[in-house]
């Protein structure tokens, strides 16, 4: 009979201890990682990029080391990044992790960065892809995946909520209501109802205004797409409709270059400008978005009369808004790393929804994955119906085209060319 006790207590208690470990493992799993390598296992990676500081992916670092603590993990800067990763990669010295670009796949100078890259799409390294917007996935000829997305960005504007709250008007979504709403705010007292960099082309407000416009107008149109990205002359003509809407903007009085003009760079003081609070929508990129909680404290305007804020998309279309989703930054794994197996379980580790959610928001970049709506800054975006969700990824346009469209539109809206004249240039414009 004791033998019998000894025997069924037994059991209970393995019973138990089996159930516990299945609610550690269905925990762990809820989390999104567990290791898959040996957790006392020694070594360095190095992760490179052309920031001057990345403590957003350094949070990480620590995050990872909860798993494996002997694990040494570092961010390098390199210096002229874009023109110097190739070499590096070829160096002795090379990283295990490092920074890549969609517009560098498919370009002789950065063939580099891509014939290094692991395939990440393999299933065996077991990536939870299915986390992150397939529409800023990059799509490649063969089919393998060189890079990851592990920041999205986007096109839009900052929008002062308290105003908006304070005089009872609501954030526009159609181009009509953008107009109908800087018209209210004009009769309200307020200047300059909308602003944005104007001062240079690059990531000006006419590029930050008609470029999502642009893709909504060619996004369906395979030839049109194929004739803009091989520069063919007569491509300029898919441009009129882009440059009559950037007129029509600039004529509704939606905006006063003069004022523009002021702001002395499209990032830093486009945010201390914004910070004044009569600006009740100001045009930007997610970038921009992102260097706005850390210069909060930079504001004496803002610190005296601090107000909500988000970011939201410039309804250019009577249609609605568009959402033009793109990839930020991107992680490749070096194939030839010393280290293979251990870079592979970081980025198993941090392409997951719970950390790249999280680094995202402590960079205050755009996150990803399927779910914006973690995030406040970038809620609106979330919101926007999924046929007005563009990506030049999906269509294929490529940043050779995407020059043109730029400079063609701040030529006609700077006023130094007319709409027939920027059209007939297309193909000739350089960067």
């Amino acid at each position: 009979m004791k033998k019998m006790m000894y025997v069924l207590l037994a059991l209970v208690m393995i019973l138990g201890l089996s159930a516990c470990g299945s609610e550690k493992q269905e925990a762990t799993t809820e989390e999104g990682f567990s290791p898959s390598l040996d957790t006392s296992t020694e070594c360095h990676i190095t992760v490179a990029g052309g920031y001057d500081n990345f403590e957003a992916l350094e949070a990480e670092f620590d995050s990872f080391n909860s798993y494996y603590p002997n694990v040494e993990l570092m961010f390098t800067k390199v210096d002229d990044y874009n023109n110097m990763i190739g070499i590096v990669l070829d160096g002795n010295d090379a990283p295990d992790i490092y920074v890549n670009y969609s517009w560098m796949y498919g370009r002789e100078q950065y063939q580099s960065s891509i014939d290094h890259a692991e395939d990440l799409a393999d299933p065996a390294l077991g990536l939870d892809l299915d986390c992150i917007r397939s529409n800023i996935i990059l799509n490649t000829s063969d089919g393998t995946l060189p890079m990851v997305p592990v920041f999205a960005n986007t096109y839009g504007m900052l929008v002062n909520n308290s105003l908006f709250e304070k005089e009872g008007l609501t954030v526009p979504t159609t181009y009509k209501e953008l107009v109908e709403v800087c018209n209210a705010f004009r009769e309200k007292g307020y200047e300059n109802p909308m602003m944005g960099f104007s001062k240079e082309e690059t990531t000006s407000l006419f590029t930050l205004t008609a470029y999502p416009f642009f893709c909504e107008t060619v996004a369906d149109d395979a030839e049109a797409v194929k004739k803009l990205n091989a520069l063919e002359p007569s491509a300029g003509e898919y441009m009129r409709p882009t440059l009559e809407k950037m007129v029509q903007f600039l004529d509704d009085g939606c905006v006063d270059l003069d004022s523009c003009a002021e702001i002395e760079d499209n990032y830093e003081a486009v945010i201390l400008r914004f910070f004044e609070g009569d600006v009740p929508m100001m045009v930007c990129s997610g970038d921009t978005v992102s260097g706005t909680k850390k210069r909060e404290s930079l504001s004496e305007a803002f610190i005296n009369n601090p107000f909500e804020y988000a970011f939201a998309p410039v309804p250019m279309s009577d249609d609605g808004v568009s959402f033009l989703d793109m990839p930020n930054l991107q992680f490749s794994v070096n194939k030839d790393s010393a280290n293979l197996d251990m870079a592979n379980e970081f980025m198993r580790f941090l392409v997951t929804p719970k950390e790249l959610n999280e680094m995202a928001q402590n960079k205050g970049l755009m996150s990803p994955t399927k779910d914006l709506s973690f995030n406040s800054m970038y809620a609106a975006f979330g919101d926007v119906p999924e046929s007005r969700i563009l990506s030049p990824e999906v269509f294929g346009l490529t940043d050779d085209a995407v020059i043109q469209l730029r400079q063609a539109v701040y030529a006609v809206g700077t006023g130094e060319m007319t709409i027939d004249e920027a059209i007939d240039s297309f193909g000739t414009f350089t960067q």
